[in-house]
C-alpha cells in the first residue's frame, strides 16, 4: 500500500471539509483510498473512476469489512464526500463526477446484499463471520518498516556511535545502472559541472581559485560556489560515493542545508533516515530539525536544499532518502569498517525464503514490489502449491503470510488450494478460500472453526504485544465472544495457551478474561497430561 498518497489525500479532505463547513467521515474515505491502492492499482486521487467504486464497494469492502449490511449508507455516503473532494479539488472533471454519482447511487441499492452475501467474504472475515457477529476480522499484516498507520513514527537516536551498538538494518540497494542514470538528475551535481565549465572559460587554475573568493564568487552561474568546488573529479558512483562523504561529514557550514548547525548534524539525520527505511512525515522530519538547531528552522527550505543536493526525495507528504542516498551512506558506513548489510532480493527465492524475508520486515512499498514479482514469475496454480507447502507445518505468523498471498491469487490457483484440504492446519484457509470464489468446498466443522479462532488470534499475538493498548480496544468492540473462549482449551493448536493467556489479560469485560484465564488453565494442564 501506498501510504504516503493516502495520508496527503486524507488530510487535504480533512482540510477541505472544515474550510466548507462538510462533515468528512475521514476514517470511512481512509479505508476506501487503502484499499483502492492496495487491491486496484489506485497511485493518487485523480486514478479513481466509477470502476473504482464499483470494485470497492461491491467486491473489495464485503470481502475484508465485517459490517452489518445496514451501514452500507454510510459507507456510500462517505464515498460521496470523496467525489465531491474530487471535484472541487479538480482531480476529476464534472462530467466523470456525475458519472460517478450515478454508479454510488446504484451502488446504495446493492451494496446491502453484497454485505451479508457470505459468499463475498474474504478469508480472515469468513473464518470469524462464520463464528459469530462479535468476532473479530483479523486482516494478516505483513511485517515492515512502513511508517504509515495510527501514530506517526519517531526518528530513533540510536544508543551510542559505536558500531557494536548501532547494528544497521539491512536496506534494499538499486541496481547499479539506475543509479548510475539517476546521478544525472541530481541537481548539486548539475551545478557542479556548470560551475567548472564557467570557471574553465575564464583561465587557470590559480584564477579558478581566486574566482571562488567571495567577490568573485558572486557572479558565478549556481549557488554555493565554494562546496561544490570542492566536489570537483567525483565523477561516477565512486565519485558520489566521495560527495556523500563530503556532505554529511565535513565543515560545510550550511552550504547544504542552508544553516551551519544543521549541516554539522546532517550525518545524525541522514543515518536515523537510513535506519526508519521508509519516508517519514514531513511533520515528524520537521520535529527532528528543531531539535538539531537551536534557531528557528524552514523545514520547507531545508528540505528543498537536501533534494537539491541528492539526498532527499519528498513523496506525498513524507521525506526519505533517495536510492543514491541510500546507496552513498552504506558506502559510507562500510568504508568505516561498519557492517552494512543489503536485503536480499526476495522476488527471487523460494516460497520459504518469501515468508521468512517479510518476516524480517521489509518499507512495505518494497515488500509489496517483491511478492508481486515473485507472483508474476509464477503460475497462480505453483505459486499457491510452493507457498501452502511452505506453510504447512509453520508457525501461525508464517502461515498467515502464506494465506495472505495465496488470497491474492484467482480461481486458476484451485487445484493447489483443493489439495490443501488434506493438511489439517491449512484446511480452513482453503475451505474460505474456496466458499469465497464460489468453488465447491466441503463445510467447516466446529472443532475446525474453534482451531481457526486460535490460529487467527495467534497471528495477531505480535501485534498484540507491541500495542496492547490497540489490541484491547480491538477486543472490546470486536473480540471473540465468551462461549467461544471457554471451549478454545479444546483446540490441539501449539498456541492455544499463549492466546488465551493473552485474552486473560487484555479482555476489558472481567467476565471474559476470567473465562480466558480458566480456559487458559485447562489448556495448560491438558499439555502437561
Amino acid at each position: 500500500m501506498s501510504i504516503e498518497w493516502v495520508n496527503a489525500a486524507i488530510d487535504d479532505l480533512r482540510a477541505w471539509g472544515r474550510a466548507r463547513g462538510v462533515e468528512v467521515d475521514a476514517d470511512e474515505v481512509r479505508l476506501l483510498c487503502d484499499y483502492a491502492s492496495d487491491y486496484l492499482g489506485v497511485h493518487e486521487l485523480a486514478d479513481i473512476t466509477p470502476a473504482t467504486f464499483d470494485e470497492l464497494l461491491l467486491s473489495i469492502y464485503p470481502r475484508k469489512v465485517i459490517a452489518p449490511p445496514e451501514s452500507a449508507p454510510e459507507t456510500v455516503a462517505a464515498a460521496g464526500t470523496l467525489v465531491d473532494y474530487l471535484e472541487s479539488s479538480g482531480a476529476c472533471d464534472a462530467g466523470l463526477a456525475a458519472a460517478m454519482r450515478a454508479r454510488l447511487a446504484e451502488i446504495a441499492e446493492e451494496m446491502p446484499a453484497a454485505l451479508a452475501d457470505p459468499a463475498n467474504f474474504g478469508m480472515a472475515k469468513s473464518l470469524f463471520s462464520s463464528i459469530g457477529p462479535e468476532s473479530l476480522e483479523q486482516d494478516i499484516a505483513i511485517p515492515s518498516g512502513d511508517p504509515g498507520g495510527q501514530a506517526l513514527p519517531e526518528i530513533e537516536e540510536a544508543p551510542c556511535d559505536c558500531p557494536a551498538c548501532t547494528p544497521l538494518p539491512a536496506v534494499r540497494t538499486a541496481p547499479e545502472g539506475e543509479l548510475e542514470a539517476a546521478l544525472g538528475e541530481v541537481a548539486l551535481l548539475a551545478d557542479r559541472d556548470r560551475l567548472l565549465a564557467w570557471l574553465s572559460e575564464r583561465g587557470s587554475t590559480p584564477t579558478v581559485k581566486g574566482a571562488l573568493r567571495a567577490k568573485d564568487a558572486a557572479a558565478a552561474p549556481v549557488p554555493e560556489p565554494r562546496l561544490l568546488w570542492a566536489l570537483a573529479g567525483n565523477a561516477g558512483l565512486d565519485g558520489w560515493a566521495r560527495t556523500v562523504a563530503h556532505l554529511v561529514e565535513q565543515d560545510t557550514g550550511g552550504a547544504v542545508t542552508g544553516l551551519a548547525e544543521l549541516d554539522e548534524a546532517l550525518y545524525d539525520l541522514m543515518d536515523r533516515l537510513y535506519r526508519l527505511q521508509a519516508p517519514a512525515p514531513v511533520e515528524v522530519v520537521a520535529d527532528h530539525l528543531f531539535e538539531l538547531a537551536d534557531e528557528d528552522v524552514d523545514v520547507p527550505a531545508v528540505l528543498k536544499r537536501l533534494e537539491w543536493s541528492g539526498l532527499v526525495e519528498r513523496r506525498h507528504g513524507g521525506a526519505g532518502l533517495t536510492p543514491l542516498a541510500v546507496w552513498g551512506l552504506r558506502e559510507l558506513y562500510r568504508a568505516h569498517g561498519r557492517t552494512a548489510p543489503e536485503a536480499p532480493d526476495l522476488s527471487l527465492a523460494d516460497a520459504v525464503g518469501l515468508i521468512e524475508g517479510l518476516l524480517d520486515g521489509l518499507p512495505a512499498e518494497v515488500a509489496e514490489q517483491d511478492i508481486e514479482r515473485w507472483l508474476a514469475g509464477r503460475a497462480p496454480e505453483q505459486a499457491a502449491a510452493e507457498l501452502f507447502e511452505a506453510a504447512s507445518g509453520a508457525p501461525a505468523v508464517a502461515r498467515g503470510i502464506a494465506v495472505t498471498i495465496v488470497d491474492r491469487l484467482g480461481a486458476a490457483a484451485e487445484p493447489a488450494v483443493r489439495a490443501g484440504l488434506d493438511d489439517l492446519e491449512l484446511r480452513p484457509h482453503a475451505i474460505h478460500w474456496l466458499t469465497a470464489r464460489r468453488l465447491p468446498a466441503p463445510p467447516l466443522t466446529q472443532d475446525e472453526l474453534l482451531w481457526v479462532s486460535v490460529d487467527m488470534l495467534a497471528l495477531a499475538m505480535p501485534a498484540a504485544q507491541e500495542d496492547p493498548e490497540i489490541f484491547a480496544e480491538n477486543m472490546a468492540a470486536s473480540g471473540p465472544s465468551a462461549h467461544l473462549i471457554e471451549e478454545m482449551w479444546r483446540v490441539d493448536h501449539p498456541d492455544v495457551v499463549e492466546v488465551l493467556e493473552l485474552l486473560g489479560r487484555s479482555l476489558p469485560d472481567g467476565g471474559e478474561a476470567k473465562a480466558a484465564r480458566k480456559a487458559a488453565f485447562k489448556a495448560r494442564s491438558r499439555a502437561i497430561r
